[in-house]
């Protein structure tokens, strides 16, 4: 069950008010402190706050992590990182006192009241195919008068209010960058193509070093073993709505098996904010949940895997890295278009020869892939041709440059001095 909707996050936003009022006030009268970080991530110690975290902690910034659950605090002191829980005094007050704040999901990352007049960048947290922030009409919904335009007006007003401190925030190509500039309005000095710091170890070393790698980390996570086929899926959150992939009982024993014949694996990634019932009726081994409680960040996975399934999922342009071939997998396309939209047509990033709406279809689809060379080649070489559209760096180094376009900037921000290290 998701943990969260845009219609409650909108309604407690506006009841805060108050509280965004009194940190302005706080911001205003505290001098920012020039060569103190504050970092925070909304999925826990990861994603691109974690790829920024060690390049500049290896070039002498000590970095404060702010959580928020014990979880992520053992996170820390495991990997050797400052950390303060974000809700604390001291987290509002290292937030206050900042000079550079790195947040990936939002500013609620860190101490949300504190970050006004801080060099704020943001990661965010995937190239958006769904429509996102203000482009989209599911940021503005809210749980209060939920039919109100001027309640819409207000939400899209603090929205742009609060997005328009960011200074910073990278973008993985020009095609990226003018939606992420629409979505957050945001000026073209501070979307910079950079690449994402988050897709580095989908570059970096040899390709077969880092299936192996991966491969044999997902194996010791889940006990699968390394000589199977690997599939994973990863369906996409419905802002709070029930998922219409999960399968029926049917479908899990169709599911099993193909999945047998195979000799594969089903690895469900179900987004953070709203897992689904992904668990078949029967016991199997060739179903395996690998949620953020097995492990946090997939990223550096994405390379042990054959073939990836999805629907909405920022994860076809990530994968497309490595790049596997994709199965577009989307059950309620018309009704997940009206309440989100997407940037251009679902067609231009989906499989050419269409995208499926059911199990069945999947299967097919999979199997299709597994058996016929011709057709892996091509679902492969339509991945490779997604990702030079996307990514405009595919060299491992977008992290340097963040930390780069960083030191560059943050000097001259009101009086924030350059991150050490600067070349």
């Amino acid at each position: 069950m998701a943990s969260f909707s845009f219609g409650a996050g909108n309604a407690a936003k506006i009841l805060r008010i108050p509280l965004y009022a009194a940190g302005r006030v706080l911001t205003s009268l505290v001098p920012r402190k020039a060569d103190m970080w504050v970092m925070g991530c909304g999925v826990g110690i990861g994603d691109g706050a974690l790829e920024l975290w060690e390049y500049a902690h290896e070039r002498g910034e000590d970095p404060l992590w702010l959580i928020s659950s014990q979880q992520e605090a053992a996170d820390a002191a495991r990997r050797g990182i400052r950390f303060a829980h974000k809700h604390s005094l001291r987290g509002l007050w290292s937030t206050a006192r900042a000079g550079v704040v790195v947040v990936t999901h939002g500013f609620g990352d860190v101490n949300r009241y504190a970050v006004s007049g801080s060099f704020l960048v943001q990661l965010w947290h995937g190239i958006p195919l769904k429509r996102i922030g203000v482009d989209s009409p599911e940021t503005l919904r809210s749980g209060i008068l939920p039919g109100s335009r001027a309640v819409r007006r207000l939400l899209r007003f603090m929205y742009l209010s609060a997005t328009r401190r960011i200074h910073l925030l990278p973008a993985a190509s020009h095609l990226v960058r003018g939606r992420l500039q629409s979505a957050f309005g945001l000026a073209d000095a501070a979307v910079p193509v950079t690449g994402e710091p988050r897709v580095d170890v989908l570059s970096r070393d040899t390709a077969v070093a880092r299936r192996a790698r991966a491969r044999a980390e997902i194996s010791a996570l889940t006990g699968v073993d390394a000589a199977a086929r690997f599939v994973l899926y990863a369906p996409t959150w419905r802002d709070g709505e029930p998922d219409p992939a999960v399968p029926t009982a049917a479908e899990w024993q169709e599911i099993v098996a193909v999945l047998n014949t195979q000799d594969a694996v089903l690895f469900v990634r179900s987004h953070p904010l709203g897992a689904g019932a992904y668990v078949p009726p029967d016991s199997t081994t060739r179903v395996k949940a690998l949620g953020s409680d097995v492990v946090l960040n997939v990223t550096p996975l994405l390379s042990g895997f054959d073939l990836l399934v999805s629907d909405y999922s920022s994860l076809v342009f990530d994968s497309s890295l490595v790049p596997l071939p994709v199965v577009y997998f989307a059950p309620d396309l018309e009704e997940y278009e009206s309440r989100r939209g997407f940037y251009g047509t679902y067609s231009d990033v989906a499989d050419p020869d269409g995208w499926v709406t059911d199990w069945r279809a999947v299967l097919d689809d999979v199997q299709e892939i597994f058996n016929d060379g011709a057709e892996a080649a091509r679902r492969h070489a339509q991945a490779l041709a997604l990702s030079k559209r996307f990514h405009a760096y595919r060299d491992g180094k977008n992290t340097e440059r963040v930390y780069r376009a960083i030191s560059a900037r943050a000097g001259g921000h009101g009086g924030v001095g350059a991150p050490k290290g600067r070349a």
